[in-house]
């Protein structure tokens, strides 16, 4: 009698089912993912209720609704980085690192915002601070 050990395959797992399935999960998560940012830019800035007073002279640039600059009360003619960078390092007078004060309208262009604080990074200066005013006293915070 001969007595054989029974030949046993070994189960085999098909991947190419497993693999289909994670390709199409990925692909419906990055599909509904992009098209949910859009309702996340909604956004709610906060109110300032208290404003530092910066001791000794500080550099006060303003912004107005149209983008025009103003260094200290001076009104800039042109605005390009160049002209801009310039200005601050005329006002600032030999400071190495002055405060900048950015006083920007509501309705600034932020492209006019961001040319003062690039400015400020090539000039080397650190200390930038953006002007707020308190909000009125009846209304209620959100």
């Amino acid at each position: 009698m001969r007595f054989r050990a029974p030949h046993s395959e070994e189960p085999e797992l098909n991947l190419v089912p497993l693999i289909d399935v994670l390709l199409m999960t990925l692909i419906f998560l990055v599909v509904t993912t992009s098209f949910s940012k859009e309702a996340h830019l909604r956004i709610t800035l906060p109110q300032a209720t208290v404003q530092k007073t910066v001791k000794g002279t500080a550099l006060r640039i303003a912004i107005d609704a149209q983008g025009r600059y103003y260094v200290n009360d001076r009104q800039l003619l042109k605005t390009t980085p160049e002209v801009v960078e310039n200005a601050m390092l005329l006002a600032a007078g030999g400071k190495k690192d002055p405060v900048i004060i950015i006083h920007a309208d509501g309705k600034t262009p932020h492209e006019a915002v961001i040319r003062v604080m690039d400015a400020a990074r090539r000039l080397g200066y650190t200390h930038l601070t953006f002007a707020t005013q308190q909000p009125a006293s009846g209304s209620a915070a959100q």
